[in-house]
């Protein structure tokens, strides 16, 4: 998202790691979360370790699903009424074509769920930076 949101206002060239994945738009497939989402699932986490003294687990703080890294730059156009100039690069050294986190046990043990959607995440991103370069 920082990458997509520096794009947007021309502070660099946004480079899309490969178009070749068996996915839909060929594009990998990762799970973007609010960066709010993210911290209250941080919250919950250190409100469970309180809670249960000496017990510590490991919990995915994710969507739970996928999006296409083409996609979300979609989204984050149509969402923002901005167009992202990028270009579509070779594939990284050990990128997988999916990934993403499964919650399930966050929801479960932390009470925990994603609010926000992807739309969401890239309105924000964008007013956040745009308030950003304002006052600089």
């Amino acid at each position: 998202m920082p990458l997509i949101n520096q794009a947007a206002f021309n502070t660099r060239k946004l480079t899309v790691f490969g178009a070749d994945y068996d996915t839909p738009d060929g594009s990998a497939i990762r799970d973007y979360i609010h960066v709010s989402d993210l911290a209250k699932g941080h919250v919950n986490a250190l409100k469970k370790i309180l809670q249960d003294e000496g017990s510590l687990k490991t919990f995915n703080l994710g969507m739970g699903q996928g999006i296409s890294v083409i996609n979300l730059i979609e989204v984050y156009q149509n969402v923002n009424d901005v167009a992202i100039d990028y270009e579509i690069g070779s594939r990284r050294a050990g990128d997988l074509p999916i990934c993403y986190a499964g919650n399930r046990l966050a929801k479960q043990e932390l009470g925990w769920h994603p609010v926000f959607t992807h739309h969401d995440m890239c309105k924000h991103a964008y007013e956040w930076m745009k308030h950003k370069l304002i006052k600089n």
